[in-house]
């Protein structure tokens, strides 16, 4: 059973990474951000085009970094997670809930430089809720403005 379940993660994984960008939605159903599989470091842009954070493979696990250095959480098996173990954002294939209509994407802008990475928590008991926070401001904290 579990080769079956790490089959299936690595397939989803290949599969998104496939596809291009990788639409991320928020505990409604609205694309909020999303994942550049153009980039080799898996940018995580807003709708707009603004980058807020990055995702960096470290010991087979997705972290989510802000360009600021700051851990924000995980990406596991399609759900951006914070620290508390709660999803913030999540793709289209990892929810079984209805997704809205996708508008146009903004034009990417420049990426910032990447701050020194701060060291990563221990990872939470992943729960079946959502974070209280907005998964647009969740993201911007990953950036100094």
């Amino acid at each position: 059973m579990r080769k079956i379940i790490i089959l299936l993660v690595l397939i989803f994984n290949l599969t998104a990474l496939a596809q291009g960008d990788i639409s991320l939605f928020n505990s409604k159903g609205d694309a909020t951000a999303y994942i550049s599989t153009d980039d080799e470091d898996l940018t995580i842009y807003l709708w707009g085009g603004k980058p807020v954070a990055y995702l960096y493979k470290n010991n087979g696990e997705f972290h989510v970094y802000g360009f600021n250095g700051v851990h924000l959480g995980w990406f596991i098996n399609g759900i951006v997670r914070n620290h508390d173990g709660n999803a913030m954002g999540v793709t289209k294939e990892a929810t079984s809930m209805y997704t809205n209509y996708e508008p146009y994407k903004g034009y990417k802008e420049y990426k910032p430089y990447k701050s020194y990475r701060e060291y990563a928590p221990y990872k939470p008991y992943l729960s079946s809720s959502w974070g209280s926070m907005n998964f647009k401001l969740f993201l911007l904290q990953g950036i100094d403005d």
